[in-house]
């Protein structure tokens, strides 16, 4: 009778651990991520090609880029459309904030979102959308970046911000 007591609780036990969520502490250890990536506050954006700051780096720059399509600038060629995770080591103060747009050209008449130093980075820009000028949404993050320029926090909206 006791070891079948002791089996069933040992089964019990078992089944209890399977069911157990992953804390976010152990997800982060499952993967090099962004967290290790971050430089310190260097000046620059950055941005990658996969989730969670992996993959190819698509580019990284002290300034603005006008358009990620072109020959010009840290962010060229195929690097339009590419982005799946963004990185802001900026330095505080001024014009500290990454606007991102889908269009080239840092026009936010498509769509723009931003991306504050206290933020860090967005390692899946996944469930993040473009806001229009107007305030309505547009389009997905995700793969969709075309040119990004540093701003002043007061040039984003309110529900514009990368997270």
């Amino acid at each position: 009778m006791r070891a079948s007591s002791s089996v069933a609780a040992v089964l019990g036990l078992l089944a209890f651990g399977l069911a157990v969520p992953v804390t976010s502490a152990e997800a982060t250890t499952q993967g090099p991520g962004c967290s290790s990536k971050w430089p310190g506050r260097d000046g620059y954006v950055r941005a990658w090609a996969d989730p969670d700051c992996s993959g190819t780096l698509l580019g990284a720059t002290q300034g603005g880029d006008y358009d990620w399509s072109d020959g010009i600038g840290a962010f060229t060629g195929s690097d339009w459309g590419q982005a799946s995770s963004v990185m802001n080591s900026g330095t505080i103060g001024g014009k500290d904030v990454v606007a991102f747009y889908w269009n080239y050209g840092q026009s936010d008449v498509l769509g723009y979102t931003c991306l504050a130093p206290g933020e860090k980075y967005a390692d899946n820009l996944t469930d993040n959308v473009f806001q229009r000028r107007n305030g309505t949404e547009f389009g997905p993050v995700d793969d969709n970046i075309g040119s990004h320029v540093w701003v002043a926090a007061s040039a984003c909206a309110s529900n514009s911000w990368l997270t």
